[in-house]
C-alpha cells in the first residue's frame, strides 16, 4: 500500500532547511490536505503560504490562536500550568470491536476479533475498501471542529505500527506487517492538519506495537501470548517505527506517546523492558528532533508510585506520565455504588497532585463516565459482560438495561450522576496536568462517548463548568 517516494519528497525537503530548523519541524500545506491517492501533495512554486509546526505549537481549542497571512498558528500550551481537557479519537486508525460493532458483524464472520484476524480471515481487497471506507467516514474534519467547540484543547489519536510507512532505510528491522492491512497513514497526516485548523494539540500515540504489547484487542491483536516485552526485537524495532514518525510529523504533533498501555503486569522481563523502552524512547526522540516535543510515556498497569524519580529533570525534560482509570474491568469496583465510585475516585486526588509536585506532568490519558462491562463487546468481540453475567465470572450485578446503549432509555438519576461522576474525575485529574477521555464517539455505547454525553448533559458543553465545585473537596 505505501510507497517509497512520499517518504523521500519529505526526506529531500527536510535536507533543504537549515540543521536546526530541519530536526524541530515539518512543513505542511495547510490548503493541502492528504489523501489516500495523495498522501503527501505538493504545488506548484508560488501557490500559497506554508503552515510550519513546531512540536511545541499549542492552542486551547477555544479560538487561542494567531493568523500570519491567513495562516493559523498555533500557540505553545503551557503544560503544568494549564489543564490538559481532552478526548481520544478511539475506534478510527486503530479497530476495537465494541466501539464499532457494525464494522466486525459485516465480515460475517465471528473469528475477526480484531485488525490482525481482519488481515487473515477476510479477503484483502474486500477488508481494504471496508477499511478505507471506515477511515473516510468514522471520523471527520467536522468532528475536530466539534472537539474545539466543546472546549477542550487536546486530542489523542491512536495509531497502529503497522499504519506507519516506514521503509528499509529507516530500519535494521524488517518492515512487513503482515497479516495487518496498513493505509491509515494519509487519513492521520489529514487528522493532523484538521487538528491545526481547530487549533487543538495533538498527542499522538502509538496503540499497537510489534507482537502485541498487552494482548487486548486495542493492540491490534488480541491474544493470550502477546511477546513485545519479550522479544528485544520487537522493542528496538518499536522504537525505529517512533524516531521514523516523529521525524515525519513531529511539527503537527505537541505530545508522542511513546506506546500505549504495555503491560507491566506480564512480569518476568516485561518492567524491565518497558522501562528500558520509555528512556531510550525518549532519547531517540530527542535526537531526532530536538527538546520541541513532548514525550509521554505510561504507568504499565504498575501505579504511578512505581515511577517516581523516573525521566525527571536535570536528565531528561518535557516528559509527561499517562495513566488510565477505569472502574469497570474487575467485580470489587463493579461492585460499587453510585457514591462509593466517586469516592474511590476522590481519594486519588491527593496521590495525583503529590506525583506532580515531585516527579513531571501527569495525564489521566483514558477515563470513562461509564460504570459498567455492558457496552457490546467492550471485553472482546463475542465476550459477554460481568454486570449480567453473560462473562461467567461466578457473581452478577443485574440487567445492563438503562446502563449502556441509546441514551433515551436511561433515567434521570442515572444521568445526574454521570454528570457528579464526570466532575469528580475531572477535579481529579486536575489536580495534576489534566485529562483526555476515553472516547469522542461510539456506536451503540453512549455511556462511553464524550459526543453523546454532550447530547445528554452529562458532560458540559463548557468543561470548566461545574454543578458540584466542591466534589471531590
Amino acid at each position: 500500500m505505501f510507497l517509497s517516494l512520499p517518504v523521500t519528497l519529505l526526506s529531500l525537503l527536510s535536507a533543504l532547511l537549515p540543521p536546526t530548523y530541519a530536526q524541530q519541524c515539518r512543513l505542511v500545506r495547510q490548503d493541502l490536505v492528504p489523501s489516500p491517492d495523495n498522501p503527501f501533495p505538493t504545488s506548484a512554486p508560488g501557490s500559497g503560504n506554508v503552515t510550519t509546526g513546531s512540536g511545541s505549537g499549542s492552542g486551547t481549542g477555544t479560538g487561542n490562536s494567531s493568523s500570519t497571512n491567513g495562516t493559523a498558528t498555533l500557540q505553545p500550551f503551557k503544560y503544568g500550568q494549564q489543564p490538559v481537557r481532552g478526548v481520544n479519537i478511539g475506534g478510527w486508525l486503530v479497530l476495537q470491536p465494541w466501539i464499532t460493532p457494525s464494522f466486525f458483524n459485516a465480515t460475517n464472520n465471528t473469528d475477526v476479533v480484531d485488525e490482525y484476524t481482519l488481515g487473515q480471515l477476510v479477503d484483502r481487497d474486500t477488508a481494504l475498501q471496508m477499511l478505507q471506507n471506515h477511515w473516510e467516514t468514522w471520523i471527520t474534519e467536522q468532528d475536530f471542529k466539534d472537539i474545539a467547540a466543546a472546549g477542550l484543547n487536546h486530542v489523542r489519536i491512536p495509531i497502529g505500527y503497522w499504519s506507519v510507512p516506514i521503509t528499509p532505510a529507516d530500519t535494521n528491522y524488517t518492515t512487513s506487517v503482515d497479516p495487518y492491512i496498513p493505509g491509515a497513514w494519509p487519513y492521520l497526516l489529514k487528522a493532523l492538519n484538521w487538528a491545526k485548523s481547530a487549533g487543538l494539540h495533538v498527542v499522538l500515540d502509538l496503540h499497537g506495537a510489534p507482537g502485541s504489547q498487552n494482548g487486548f484487542d486495542n493492540s491490534g491483536q488480541r491474544t493470550s501470548t502477546p511477546v513485545w516485552g519479550a522479544n528485544p526485537a520487537n522493542v528496538s524495532r518499536t522504537l525505529d517505527i517512533v524516531t521514523f514518525m516523529v521525524k515525519e510529523v513531529g511539527g503537527l504533533v505537541d505530545v508522542i506517546e511513546l506506546l500505549n498501555e504495555p503491560a507491566g503486569f506480564q512480569g518476568g522481563g516485561w518492567p524491565a523492558a518497558i522501562r528500558g523502552y520509555w528512556q531510550d524512547g525518549y532519547d531517540a526522540v530527542r535526537k531526532a528532533v530536538g527538546s520541541g516535543i513532548r514525550v509521554m510515556i505510561e504507568d504499565a498497569f504498575l501505579g504511578i508510585n512505581q515511577w517516581e524519580g523516573f525521566l525527571t529533570a536535570p536528565d531528561a525534560q518535557g516528559v509527561i506520565m499517562d495513566t488510565h482509570q477505569y472502574q469497570v474491568f474487575n467485580t470489587d469496583q463493579l461492585g460499587y455504588s453510585p457514591d462509593e465510585h466517586i469516592n474511590f475516585t476522590c481519594t486519588l486526588k491527593s496521590g495525583y497532585s503529590a506525583y506532580v509536585d515531585d516527579n513531571i506532568w501527569m495525564v489521566m490519558g483514558e477515563w470513562t463516565t461509564a460504570v459498567t462491562d455492558c457496552a457490546t463487546w467492550l471485553n472482546g468481540r463475542g465476550v459477554g459482560a460481568r454486570w449480567d453475567g453473560s462473562m461467567d465470572v461466578g457473581q452478577t450485578f443485574g440487567s445492563c438495561a438503562g446502563y449502556t446503549g441509546d441514551q433515551g432509555g436511561w433515567s434521570d438519576s442515572y444521568k445526574t450522576f454521570l454528570r457528579r461522576y464526570w466532575e469528580a474525575q475531572v477535579a481529579v485529574a486536575e489536580a495534576a496536568s489534566g485529562w483526555i477521555y476515553w472516547c469522542w464517539k461510539t456506536e451503540s455505547a453512549d455511556d462511553w462517548s464524550y459526543q453523546k454525553g454532550l447530547e445528554g448533559g452529562w458532560i458540559p458543553q463548557d468543561p470548566s463548568d461545574r454543578l458540584y465545585p466542591d466534589i471531590c473537596g
